[in-house]
């Protein structure tokens, strides 16, 4: 007889909804915001709805979250002191980043700038709170809680690093809308300090990483596409620069200004170069994992939001240097990333609707009982 399975109730369903999640909206965000600079035009009704997406996932999981915390606090206290869940709380901050900054770039055109500004500067104010709060909380509780060892060191590890790297890349577009004087000084000061916390804590996290893969030997399969996330605070902090440079002239006197835009290429040049390099790494990394039977899991959001990054950072050197071979390399990765937010985003879907994605860990296979036969 076949019994039927009952629906789950909607809070049991979010029980195992981790804030990984949140790379998803991510990664759609960087979609639309990437695609604007780009020398090849892309429809902006296209990005625009993109980014609408982004904003509807943001919502969707912001209140699908809440429900976790309500009825589930068992779990989500479980998931702050795992060493492996915990570093995604870098994800809320990075995911209201940039849907924020995305308002002001594509949404504008559908909510009006008005609107898109409001949106954003509360995105940005609660993004940049919870980054950095992230930033010190979760590297914390990895020492005095997680008690982790050098060999389970992943890429992961960055995410709440990278997030005061996002608002300081996104922080330099309300600068325009405040008063002109120490107000818009003070907020692009801010983002460059935020940029120097970020670049600092990532240079100190980064050879653990590095020294795990090469002493360790290949992540397992399913964490493999987290190597992408080297690329974050790389591709990150190239825009980064670039924005300052941009917002620069008329807010900071002379001369930081004109050394503001000397730093974007000095900068970003190398770093953008070692991303590429990175960039090889881990495509070499997934594709041996791949051969070895690695399947879909969230992880795959990696390849969306780091990629995007140096498509904004390949745009910023594009306008600083003047050379084509940025502009080209902006659209190579566009598509790269565009490719990877399809693939994942399916995928996805695919595993919401099957329920599979937010199903419990799946127990351990019991072992059949010892049994003993008579013998003659």
């Amino acid at each position: 007889m076949v019994t039927a399975v009952q629906p789950l109730p909607r809070a049991v369903s979010v029980r195992h909804l981790g804030p990984n999640w949140y790379a998803s909206v991510m990664g759609t965000a960087i979609v639309a915001t990437a695609g604007v600079a780009l020398p090849v035009p892309v429809p902006r009704v296209l990005l625009a709805a993109v980014w609408a997406l982004s904003l509807g996932l943001l919502v969707a999981l912001l209140a699908a979250r809440a429900v976790h915390w309500t009825h589930h606090r068992d779990q989500a206290r479980a998931h702050l002191l795992d060493p492996a869940m915990a570093p995604f709380y870098g994800c809320l901050s990075m995911a209201l980043l940039a849907v924020g900054g995305g308002a002001l770039t594509v949404g504008r055109d559908w909510i009006g700038r008005d609107a898109a500004l409001a949106l954003d500067a509360v995105l940005f104010g609660a993004g940049t709170v919870i980054g950095l709060t992230a930033a010190v909380a979760v590297p914390y509780l990895m020492a005095v809680q997680h008690k982790v060892e050098a060999a389970q060191a992943t890429p992961v590890w960055l995410l709440p690093l990278v997030a005061p790297m996002v608002s300081a890349a996104l922080g330099p577009l309300l600068v325009p809308y405040l008063p002109s004087g120490q107000p818009r000084e003070t907020l692009l000061l801010a983002c460059f300090a935020m940029f120097g916390v970020s670049l600092l804590a990532t240079l100190l996290m980064l050879p653990l990483v590095f020294g795990r893969l090469i002493t360790g030997g290949p992540l397992p399969l399913a964490l493999t596409p987290t190597l992408f996330l080297v690329l974050g605070p790389l591709g990150q902090s190239t825009t980064a620069v670039g924005k300052f440079a941009d917002f620069a002239p008329g807010v900071v006197p002379a001369p930081y200004s004109e050394g503001f835009g000397v730093f974007a290429v000095l900068y970003g040049v190398p770093v953008l170069g070692f991303a590429m390099l990175w960039l090889a790494f881990a495509g070499a990394h997934v594709l041996r994992a791949r051969r070895n039977g690695m399947g879909f899991a969230m992880t795959w959001w990696a390849f969306t939001f780091p990629v995007g990054t140096c498509v904004t950072g390949a745009e910023a050197l594009a306008r600083h240097t003047g050379l084509v071979v940025y502009d080209w390399l902006a659209v190579g990765l566009y598509v790269v990333l565009v490719a990877a937010w399809g693939t994942a985003a399916v995928h996805t879907t695919r595993g919401l609707v099957s329920g599979e994605l937010l199903a419990g860990p799946r127990p351990a296979p019991v072992a059949p009982r010892p049994t003993t036969a008579r013998t003659r």
